[in-house]
């Protein structure tokens, strides 16, 4: 019978959880909830603590400092437990390249327990699923990238797992197998199954992740919905496209009157763009500019983008890395 006491709520719940390597604190003091049934983005720079976090999360590291439940279970006191109810993929695919894509498949149904009928029934479902029928016979090695990400996938829930953890799903992929492997994730969810999701592409998050946490120098730095996130940062922008050159530089002084913002002005695009709080302002602005017979293109209001809170809160992007995680991770697993 399950343990689900106080969790049930959560598919995982952190607290303060340090991972030290050597006089390296990766990761140092992160405490977060994930609800079940729903997609938690975990972003941060490269060498952040992310993937030592997943690490801890998944069994594969036990934390030097603080605790955590997966799935109701206590990470370090139940660890089986939670395996049983976990998966996970990481960076790098985890099946065999010299086997075919349903000699995998039914590998691994196997060593979990199906019988022969039973692999072979879940592996052609897999690979019906995953669009990968046509490559079902064909060595993994021979696989496009995108290919090999719906394969691994597939792999990690020959049974389906009550919490799937994704370690940079796409890195490499070209737009449309990104896609794809968009819509697993989602179809996933819709069936029950919580994923842990980190990535780089700021998108990526911004179009899968129902809540994110934002993690730097092994901290978590912000947590919340993108909408939150990015209202966190500060204002809004206002873009203005003009006609001519000279309504540029004429809008240009009047918005330098109406708000004590920045103007930004790009004469190749004619376009002027300003952080202003409000919809109520960005209407006045735009009111000052028809008064004044200036001649507007068009005008949109906006957030700031994702990439933006990113570079806000952590100072740089997130192909950027002070400390390098892995190699404070290598042969630490045990």
């Amino acid at each position: 019978m399950r343990n689900l006491g106080a969790s049930n709520e959560f598919a995982i719940e952190a607290d303060r959880l340090v991972k030290k390597f050597g006089d390296l604190r990766v990761v140092d003091g992160i405490s977060l909830k994930v609800p079940r049934g729903s997609i938690y983005g975990f972003l941060g720079p490269n060498g952040a603590g992310k993937t030592t976090t997943i690490r801890m999360l998944t069994t594969l590291l036990r934390p030097d400092e603080g605790s955590a439940k997966v799935m109701g279970y206590d990470l370090a006191k139940e660890a089986n437990q939670v395996r049983e109810r976990i998966s996970l993929t990481g960076q790098f695919a985890s099946v065999d390249e010299d086997l075919s894509g349903i000699e995998n498949l039914i590998l691994i149904a196997r060593l979990v327990g199906f019988s022969r009928k039973g692999a072979l029934s879940r592996a052609n479902d897999l690979l019906r699923a995953f669009e990968l029928e046509d490559a079902a016979k064909r060595q993994v090695k021979k696989y496009s990238g995108g290919m090999r990400r719906r394969i691994d996938i597939a792999a990690s829930i020959v049974t389906s797992p009550d919490l799937l953890f994704l370690d940079e799903p796409t890195t490499g992929l070209d737009p449309r197998s990104r896609n794809q492997v968009w819509d697993i994730i989602r179809a996933l969810v819709d069936n029950g199954t919580t994923v842990f999701l980190t990535t780089q592409y700021l998108e990526e998050a911004d179009q899968l992740a129902d809540r994110i946490g934002v993690i730097d120098h092994g901290r978590m730095i912000a947590e919340g919905t993108s909408k939150e996130l990015k209202a966190s940062v500060g204002a809004g922008k206002l873009t203005v496209h003009i006609q001519s050159l000279e309504g540029l530089a004429k809008a240009w002084r009047i918005l330098q009157e109406t708000t004590t913002e920045l103007v930004e002005r790009d004469e190749r695009l004619l376009k002027l763009v300003v952080h202003i709080a409000n919809h109520g302002e960005a209407a006045s602005a735009i009111g000052r500019l028809v008064a004044e017979n200036v001649q507007i293109s068009d005008f949109s209001m906006g957030q700031p983008s994702l990439d933006e809170v990113f570079l806000t809160l952590t100072g740089k992007t997130t192909g950027q890395s002070e400390t390098n995680e892995e190699e404070a991770n290598v042969g630490q697993a045990g």
